[in-house]
């Protein structure tokens, strides 16, 4: 079927996840297309039912009550539409069955197994584990560990073209001593892509052409200085329509209804959030907070990132972020005393009873405390893999790899971040859009000038896949209705001591006097935006103190509008320090909250 996005009038998107399925109604109006309504239901996939499309038709019947329209007939949607019934388009995502779960390999992790796992990752997949030849484990320890994961699919590379076939060769021989089996589906095939040394591709093709599903496809490292990982990301997702949702229950009739194929859903929003920083010209992070996994999101230079921290979330893998981030982290940004025990169990009963949300006041500043932790934390693991190469935009010397190995270089320069995108549960339904801005400035610590968002209802995803046949009805659906904008952050780089002079800030919006403040170092102040409209900043810091155009340089620039208003951070940067005595920190967590307006009253 070939789509002609100019007839297109009427669209229909779902999301089926691991327990939710939501659906979205897109309608072109007034020659824009915008958000009409959203609907819900629980995910099909596992038993009594076994069948994704039955909460898929429940999300949509509850789409076709709101919007008071047809779109179904018995169990098919409608398409295209006629009148006012059916849809002219649908598409669809799906992390239902716990998402597209793979395991790589390279010879050295530092260079091809690195490769390996932003192509996956790139993809919308959870990276399982990374096998290499110097990973430090024994040939009968990754056999083993291969037979007990048991992924959905594995990508074998190693090697530049033209190199060594010896050792290539000796990574298929244990996935051949292994035999692993698929997580879904017993009895079929499990899938392999090789893109690995070229040279070896016969050999591979020996070794594991009649006992998996091979797919070989372009060397994923051609030559040491150039990374091609285009090939191998096109694999994973087509393999993943072919064999991983063909054998996940309901999969099969649920493909026959779009003529677009069913995305993962992290890949879908990586995509969304790859539109945005080519149609806007900018850098641009997101965020994605679960319950078990925290995805991060990145475009700099041009180059697209994704990570998975798969076992940093706020309920399934709230006690993991207690663990890695450790109490007194925690304690840090709790503006109140509290017992270290009764911590503990507040965050193990959360782990218990993962669907529970805060009940009290304490409560909820409890929970955004461990929700800043695992931000950063997964910005922390996003940075040291968000490698890029340097140079041409897809190379970089042999002393630049070895370089990187060495001192963790990041693509990632928070100075030249233009955008941070925040979804998830506790930043998208926080009570306070602040919040969720406060959380994401200290979790991420933007510098300079930063402009802050949160997804409402996380349409992401939906708009992800669309954007592959209609980006124009997916930008502007996502720049109208999905995007709340929060506002800016301005953050000067430096360090000094409370109460000296830092940056003097002059706020521009016309038709209204201008705002003039003098922010002393050590302060967040709030100055308000207008909520559609702009403003114009210039920000003059102190000698010692830059915004990102040289120390004591001014900065002008325009803003855009948003509810939390613009945020002036002189807390300091590389390191951010709160004072080591629990009085004091105390005291300037109250200040700090007090002058944004983050609750409703003193913790």
């Amino acid at each position: 079927m070939e789509i002609r996005p100019e007839n297109i009038q009427s669209i229909l998107a779902t999301d089926c996840g691991s327990t939710t399925t939501k659906a979205i109604l897109i309608e072109k109006r007034e020659g824009e297309y915008r958000l009409v309504v959203r609907g819900e239901a629980p995910t099909t996939v596992e038993a009594p039912f076994e069948d994704v499309t039955r909460g898929v038709l429940n999300a949509v019947r509850e789409i076709e009550e709101l919007a008071g329209r047809r779109i179904l007939d018995g169990d098919r949607i409608l398409t295209p539409q006629r009148g006012d019934q059916g849809v002219d388009l649908y598409v669809s995502t799906s992390s239902a069955g716990g998402g597209l779960q793979m395991m790589v390999s390279g010879l050295v992790m530092q260079m091809t197994g690195e490769s390996a796992q932003r192509a996956a990752l790139g993809a919308g997949a959870i990276v399982m584990d990374v096998i290499a030849l110097n990973d430090g484990r024994r040939a009968f320890e990754k056999i083993r560990l291969l037979r007990q994961l048991r992924p959905d699919m594995i990508l074998l590379s190693g090697g530049t073209d033209g190199g060594d076939v010896k050792r290539v060769a000796e990574m298929a021989e244990i996935l051949v001593a292994a035999d692993p089996r698929a997580r879904l589906g017993a009895g079929y095939e499990l899938p392999v892509i090789y893109a690995g040394n070229r040279d070896a591709a016969q050999i591979v093709t020996d070794c594991l052409g009649g006992r998996t599903a091979l797919t070989v496809v372009p060397n994923l490292r051609p030559t040491l200085e150039r990374e091609n990982l285009g090939p191998a990301r096109d694999a994973i997702h087509d393999l993943f329509m072919e064999h991983v949702m063909a054998h996940a229950p309901g999969y099969k009739k649920l493909m026959t209804w779009s003529p677009v194929p069913i995305m993962p859903t992290p890949g879908a929003v990586g995509l969304i959030i790859e539109k945005v920083a080519k149609n806007d010209g900018i850098a641009v992070v997101g965020v994605d907070i679960g319950g078990a996994t925290t995805d991060v999101f990145s475009v700099f230079q041009g180059v697209f990132n994704r990570t998975v921290s798969a076992n940093l979330g706020m309920s399934y893998s709230v006690s993991n972020v207690m663990a890695e981030a450790g109490i007194e982290s925690i304690l840090r940004w709790v503006p109140f005393a509290v017992d270290e025990i009764a911590l503990r169990n507040r965050i193990k009963n959360k782990m218990i009873r993962p669907t529970t949300i805060p009940q009290t006041l304490e409560d909820l500043v409890i929970e955004q405390a461990i929700a800043r932790e695992a931000l950063r934390l997964a910005f922390e693991q996003h940075k040291s893999l968000a490698v890029g190469l340097k140079g041409i935009q897809s190379e970089r010397t042999i002393s630049d790899i070895m370089q990187q190995s060495q001192t963790g270089s990041s693509l990632v320069n928070l100075l030249d971040l233009g955008l941070l995108i925040g979804s998830g549960g506790v930043l998208s339904h926080a009570p306070r859009r602040i919040q969720a801005a406060l959380m994401m400035i200290d979790a991420f610590l933007p510098e300079g000038v930063t402009e802050l968002a949160v997804d409402s209802i996380f349409m992401a995803p939906q708009l992800g896949v669309l954007s592959t046949v209609h980006e124009q009805a997916a930008t502007q659906v996502f720049d109208r209705d999905c995007l709340i904008r929060l506002g800016s952050v301005l953050a000067p780089i430096g360090s000094g001591k409370p109460e000296q002079p830092c940056v003097t800030v002059e706020l521009r919006v016309d038709g209204q006097s201008p705002i003039n403040r003098r922010v002393p170092f050590g302060e967040l102040v709030r100055l308000p935006l207008p909520a559609g409209g702009t403003a114009c900043l210039t920000a003059i810091p102190e000698r010692g103190f830059d915004l990102g155009l040289g120390r004591g340089r001014p900065l002008e620039t325009g803003l855009r509008g948003g509810i939390a208003g613009l945020i002036v951070d002189t807390r300091g940067r590389r390191p951010f320090l709160l004072p080591p005595d629990p009085g004091s920190r105390i005291q300037r967590l109250r200040a700090w909250n007090r002058a944004l307006g983050v609750y409703p009253r003193e913790v």
